[in-house]
C-alpha cells in the first residue's frame, strides 16, 4: 500500500472538525514547496547578474578568503 493510499484511509477516519486542520497543513506544505522553488529560481537569476560584479580584478583578493 502506498503512502498516498494510507493517508486517504487515515483521512477517512478523521472527524469533520479535524479535516480543516489537515487541509491547512496540506496548503502550508504546498506554499513551502512553492517558496522553495521560487527561491531557487531567483537565486539562479541573481547569480548570473552578479557574476560580472564578482568576477573582476579589483575583488580578486577576496577570492582566497
Amino acid at each position: 500500500m502506498s503512502v498516498k493510499e494510507i493517508i486517504k484511509i487515515e483521512i477517512d477516519k478523521l472527524p469533520e472538525n479535524l479535516l480543516a486542520e489537515v487541509l491547512d497543513f496540506i496548503q502550508f506544505l504546498e506554499d513551502k514547496k512553492e517558496k522553495s522553488l521560487f527561491a531557487k529560481a531567483s537565486q539562479g537569476l541573481s547569480a548570473a547578474s552578479f557574476q560580472k560584479i564578482w568576477d573582476n580584478e579589483e575583488d580578486a583578493v577576496y577570492d582566497s578568503l
